[in-house]
């Protein structure tokens, strides 16, 4: 059975976030207050409706309750990203994902409800410096504040070496929940301590940020 998203607001953000769904054969109702936006959606997403997302009786009559995952990704008008927040709490929907400008936007939704918030430029921000520091991470995931799965390509210092040997939990901290290997990246999950690391192997390491980067520092540069 196919979910039913919603996106709020059309702008870079949440006009990626309704093509990829889209894309994926999801049902999307694609809301934005500016017309051009709702014509450039019209044919990707399900339905796309102009509406100010502020109005709970709007809400109502685009049948809102009926949505199984709401994003809100409406740009700079915090006011607004709160109070469509707000209306879809009272309105029982059962998840709210919403984008954050500001640590501060963030403690806000968090208070009222939001089931997820997220901040898609400071993440970003994150991950790219993580494949700046070291063309061996391949993708960089944060779990929480604190803790991330990052996958890593076998460097110099990993390569023809056990896990046995690298003993990478207890000396970051770190653990080791899969390799891909070959050019199918066929995964090995929970590999055996004996698995020796091979040349293009991409690692799977979970752990708290300040372990994987000590980590990345010491096996993963290269000198």
């Amino acid at each position: 059975m196919k979910r039913e998203f919603a996106v709020i607001g059309l702008g870079r953000f949440g006009g990626s976030v309704c093509r990829e769904l889209s894309s994926e054969g999801m049902d999307v109702l694609a809301i934005d207050t500016i017309e051009s936006k709702i014509n450039e959606y019209r044919h990707i997403a399900s339905h796309a409706v102009i509406a100010d997302a502020t109005d709970e009786k709007v809400l109502k009559e685009l049948g809102i309750r009926n949505i199984d995952h709401v994003i809100v990704a409406i740009g700079e008008d915090i006011q607004a990203s709160i109070l469509t927040t707000l209306m879809l709490k009272e309105l029982g929907i059962k998840k709210i994902t919403v984008k954050a400008q500001n640590d501060y936007h963030e403690k806000v939704l968090n208070k009222i409800g939001a089931d997820q918030v997220i901040h898609p430029e400071r993440d970003m921000g994150r991950k790219i410096a993580h494949s700046i520091i070291s063309n061996n991470i391949l993708d960089h995931l944060e779990l929480s504040d604190d803790h991330s799965i990052v996958e890593i390509k076998a460097g110099t210092k990993l390569v023809g070496k056990s896990l046995t040997e690298l003993d990478i939990r207890a000396r970051f901290g770190c653990n080791v929940v899969a390799i891909k290997s070959g050019e199918a990246n066929e995964i090995n999950v929970s590999p055996l301590a004996t698995e020796v690391i091979e040349d293009e192997d991409v690692l799977v390491i979970i752990g708290a940020d300040k372990d994987i980067s000590r980590f990345e520092k010491q096996l993963v540069i290269d000198d």
